[in-house]
């Protein structure tokens, strides 16, 4: 059998004393390749937004001009350059973040080794401590040495026993934390890619934008005179407003002013503006092309999503093996249901108000009145029942990042977009209610 002093000689030189120091050296090489990578990058993401800034002063300046046919493709062409450079930077973010995560995820691995490492070491001392703790006094006396001499041994052996177990404890809090900063890190990450499909359906709609007045330019050969009679000729009138179909996300597309009577209902509800609403939905079925083709078994987080989803469909006599759900991207969970996008552990938050509210019982996250009804009391919630323009900004923000992110500078083109097509449906509902 090992002596006391001899298994303590082993283990702090052989287990403990490395792994401290080894432990130091990976936080410490990590945190410097971070800092360095991190400071490069900023630099970066810097002269981007200074670059961003300086199109989004053009956009501003040229709003405020006389409408003519200059000022409009000055317009597009830096709201276009302004995207192309919102999106460099979204990926500068994300390939930091991807670093990061890749180095916690190493260093994770690496505590996991060394706790097990000490682990062992303890089972040693304790099987060792067992064995010396069953000893008679008979037996200490003939094994040739005085008690005093064995208490001297055995006191350092107790002592080291409890230094590893508190080794243990402060490596394993250590592997919580690096574990709590990944997740973190992951989040982060999901919120950026996230960012960067906004700002590819940014650059594709101002690039369709441009198209469209590319096309004006040929018809009108450059002339403003007939450029005016272009845009004049272009206003709608009540009859093809009426016949407009409203895109919805996992449901059937429904006329425009189908669409305007549910938004009028859950307005009259809430005291969101009808335009809002609409533009919040419009705004939803367009932004990725997974939506409506996932599977609840595959794409929705488990069991926060899941679970809520199968009494959602249970409810409704639904086969959740068919109804749709949006498809999850690479970097995080689908699962979200119908027009409003509600995922299900937050549409099960929202489904009472959503009943009274609509009389459907249970309400059905695919029909669009009740999807209306939910869009409308998340944005009331978030602040839009104010109706001011900056309140009914913040609050589309807010029903796309929460009210953590809202104010993020990344997130400007969602609410911008969404204000945008509420100014557009504003104004069709002002034609038809002047008809």
């Amino acid at each position: 059998m090992f002596s006391p002093k001899f298994l303590k000689q082993t283990l702090v030189a052989g287990v403990l004393g490395p792994l401290l120091l080894s432990c130091s050296f990976v936080h410490a090489q990590t945190a410097t390749d971070v800092t360095t990578r991190r400071v490069a990058l900023q630099k970066q993401l810097d002269e981007l937004e200074k670059q961003m800034d300086a199109e989004q002063t053009i956009v501003t300046q040229k709003q405020n001009e006389s409408q003519s046919l200059q000022r409009d493709i000055d317009i597009l062409n830096a709201k276009i350059k302004r995207s192309e450079l919102s999106i460099k930077a979204r990926a500068i973010a994300i390939r930091n973040l991807s670093e990061d995560i890749g180095g916690k995820a190493v260093l994770i691995d690496k505590l996991g080794v060394r706790i097990d490492n000490e682990k062992d070491g303890l089972a040693e001392l304790l099987r060792q401590t067992n064995e010396l703790d069953s000893y008679s006094l008979p037996e200490i006396i003939f094994d040739g040495r005085n008690l005093s001499e064995f208490f001297e041994d055995l006191e350092p052996f107790m002592s080291l026993r409890e230094a590893l177990r508190k080794s243990i404890g402060n490596i394993s809090d250590a592997k919580d934390k690096t574990a709590a900063e990944k997740q973190a890190l992951e989040d982060q990450k999901a919120e950026q890619v996230s960012l960067q499909a906004l700002q590819q359906l940014e650059k594709k709609r101002t690039t369709e934008e441009q198209t469209q007045k590319k096309q004006i330019l040929t018809v009108s050969k450059g002339l403003e005179s007939v450029y005016k009679k272009i845009l004049a000729s272009t206003v709608q009138d009540a009859a093809k407003i009426r016949a407009e179909l409203f895109t919805l996300t996992g449901s059937a597309a429904i006329p425009f002013e189908k669409a305007l009577e549910f938004a009028t209902i859950a307005s009259k509800k809430t005291g969101v503006r009808s335009a809002l609403i609409l533009g919040i939905i419009a705004e939803e079925s367009n932004l990725g092309e997974n939506v409506g083709t996932g599977n609840w078994r595959i794409d929705m987080k488990s069991p926060r999503d899941t679970e809520p989803f199968l009494l959602i469909t249970s409810k409704l006599g639904l086969n959740p093996d068919t109804v749709p759900v949006s498809k999850k991207p690479w970097y995080g969970y689908g699962g979200a249901m119908g027009p409003a996008q509600f995922i299900p552990s937050t549409w099960v938050q929202f489904e009472n108000r959503i009943a009274a509210a609509t009389s459907h019982n249970p309400p059905n996250p695919w029909d669009p009145q009740d999807a209306f009804m939910a869009a409308a009391i998340l944005l009331s919630d978030n602040g839009a029942d104010a109706q001011t323009p900056k309140a009914e900004r913040l609050a589309a923000l807010r029903y796309l990042a929460g009210w953590t992110n809202a104010k993020k500078r990344a997130y400007a083109f969602y609410g911008d977009d969404v204000i945008e097509l509420a100014d557009k449906y504003q104004k069709q509902i002002d034609i038809l209610q002047s008809s």
